[in-house]
């Protein structure tokens, strides 16, 4: 009966990952070697994961790429653009953000600008950072507005 109520209290709570980790350690035998410290810890590990996770999803899903599966892992320096790779690298670092800087991609038709902003927007999102692909068009469309 405890044990229901302690589940009904966490989910209560919104601490639902630390509840299927809390059962989940009631039914394994393997569990129950481990210290009291270690089981707490196990339980506040899975709860800030799935926290993180959900965040990190909520950042993504609002900066609406267009290119969902962009990375800058996936960019392939072979081709000839004239990409840097040691510049495209740093700019993933994100430090540009923390400097409050925008990056504005330019260049021809078909090159894989829209790929790389995306990649660029998925970077900043696993890094902890709101962000938004937005293209020129729209960009200037939402300027115009603003100034009204």
């Amino acid at each position: 009966m405890l044990t229901q109520q302690t589940l009904e209290k966490m989910n209560g709570m919104k601490l639902s990952a630390m509840a299927e980790a809390f059962e989940q350690q009631l039914g394994s035998g393997e569990h129950a070697k481990l210290s009291f410290e270690e089981r707490v810890g196990l339980l506040v590990d899975c709860e800030w994961t799935a926290r993180e996770q959900r965040k990190l999803t909520r950042r993504l899903r609002s900066a609406k790429p267009r290119y969902k599966s962009a990375s800058l892992e996936n960019v392939d320096f072979k081709h000839p653009r004239g990409l840097n790779r040691q510049q495209v690298l740093s700019l993933g670092s994100c430090s540009w953000i923390q400097d409050r800087h925008n990056l504005l991609i330019t260049g021809p038709t078909g090159i894989g600008k829209s790929f790389l902003a995306c990649a660029f927007v998925e970077r900043a999102c696993r890094r902890g950072f709101t962000a938004r692909y937005v293209r020129m068009p729209r960009l200037l469309h939402e300027v115009a507005v603003g100034r009204g």
